[in-house]
């Protein structure tokens, strides 16, 4: 965590928040939402393959739901992150997890392709209102050093939920049926939908936000031009974009797909790797939290270090002289794609020192906006070069490097304007809080 980070948490609330048991418990809460939420997201990539035989759709069909539900989830990312900063976490978090179970039931209902597609569209919107609320949660709830680790400690827990989509969810949908098993996953959201009523709480006592006043004409766009305007919020945006979406293609909807019919695997081995890519992310999510609380200048060599690894796993997988690759390379890619989600909080890592508080759950929104764009880009192209090329996924998965050299492209052009901003305003902000400091003595 920056100096910045701290000097600005401190000027722009009447303190530090404390963090403590009762930050613990309100923040775990959050967190349990973003699990429920991930559980319902991730749940079409186990059964990608049952809903193509259910609406008797081909790739390209299927992938339209997981394109359909990141569109509608990228697209609300900026709006949310304005709500969020508006009207507090719970208001936006109890909106959130009444679409997210309206979807998943839906989608449970659902017999045929439109009405389908209508329900990840729901569950989309409500699911875009989970993460950004977590994070501005965390921020209200302790104190500004622990940025970093709340940032990681939030995508681990969520990606527990990529786990049980895997492991519980891919086990009751072959002995359970269709219908129970995503009418039991809509019941968790009802569940967590009580406890946000009951016990979550937007900020600790005394450490209320400043008050955003009436608002005002042309309010939502200066809010949202600030924040674009600051070099960090933009890097954000494109190290999120760059890092997170080869692992987000591969869990949300063609990881099953290319290991079953691509690489000849039985369901319960591609099952397996799934569950390592998983169990990957969460070890990874603490060890970079760590580092980048230590050391803030790991922040850009780990961001640049997993694409290259990740662009070099995709690389020897899809160049293999066989036809199937042998299944150790597969599990050291399933090993390295487990870093993507990862590097992509980097990108908040950048963007939160670049914004004063009242602004960081829009600054956020612009950021998490990148990494599920990607997605549905490449979602979009991997199933559209299935058809084309008669389900060759060499071709297919070949857009990852064209979307990864853009990102890089973009990393290494506003890197420079970046830290140099960040340099100016800690020392800027040093400065106020030595004069704040003398007034008060």
């Amino acid at each position: 965590m920056s100096a910045l980070d701290t000097g600005r948490s401190r000027l722009r609330l009447p303190g530090d928040p404390p963090g403590g048991p009762r930050a613990c418990a309100v923040w775990g809460l959050g967190v349990f939402v973003y699990f429920i939420a991930v559980v319902h997201r991730s749940s079409l990539g186990v059964a990608g393959i049952d809903a193509a035989t259910r609406f008797h759709i081909s790739a390209s069909e299927l992938s339209t739901f997981s394109i359909l539900q990141v569109l509608v989830y990228a697209g609300m990312q900026i709006p949310v992150g304005i709500l969020v900063d508006r009207f507090g976490t719970k208001k936006v978090l109890t909106a959130g997890v009444i679409l997210l179970t309206a979807g998943q039931l839906g989608f449970a209902l659902s017999h045929s392709y439109p009405m389908a597609l209508t329900a990840r569209a729901v569950l989309g919107c409500g699911d875009a209102m989970t993460f950004i609320s977590v994070l501005r949660l965390g921020a209200r709830w302790f104190p500004a050093r622990r940025g970093p680790l709340i940032a990681q400690g939030a995508a681990l827990f969520g990606m527990a939920g990529n786990l049980v989509s895997t492991i519980l969810l891919s086990r009751l949908l072959h002995s359970a049926g269709w219908t129970p098993t995503f009418v039991g996953t809509a019941l968790g959201g009802a569940l967590v939908l009580v406890l946000i009523v009951l016990f979550m709480k937007d900020h600790p006592e005394g450490y209320e936000p400043l008050p955003s006043g009436p608002h005002q004409p042309g309010a939502v766009r200066r809010q949202l031009v600030a924040a674009w305007r600051e070099p960090g919020t933009r890097l954000g945006l494109w190290v999120h974009f760059t890092t997170q979406f080869s692992a987000m293609v591969f869990l949300l909807l063609w990881g099953m797909p290319f290991l079953v019919e691509g690489q000849g695997l039985s369901r319960g081995a591609a099952g397996s790797l799934l569950t390592l890519l998983v169990l990957s992310n969460m070890v990874l999510g603490m060890v970079f939290g760590q580092i980048i609380a230590r050391h803030h200048g790991a922040r850009m060599p780990l961001a640049l270090g997993t694409v290259a690894a990740t662009a070099a796993g995709w690389a020897a997988v899809l160049v293999w002289p066989t036809a199937h690759a042998p299944l150790w390379l597969l599990i050291v890619l399933c090993a390295v794609l487990g870093a993507c989600g990862p590097a992509s909080m980097i990108g908040f890592d950048f963007a939160r020192p670049a914004n004063p508080p009242e602004r960081f759950g829009t600054a956020s929104g612009i950021v998490n906006m990148g990494g599920f764009t990607a997605s549905m880009v490449v979602l979009l192209a991997v199933g559209v070069l299935l058809d084309a090329t008669g389900d060759n996924f060499t071709v297919a998965l070949s857009s990852v490097f064209v979307v990864q050299a853009v990102g890089v492209s973009q990393i290494l052009r506003l890197r420079g304007q970046a830290a140099q901003r960040e340099r100016e305003t800690i020392t800027v902000s040093r400065v106020e809080a030595v004069h704040t400091a003398e007034v008060g003595a």
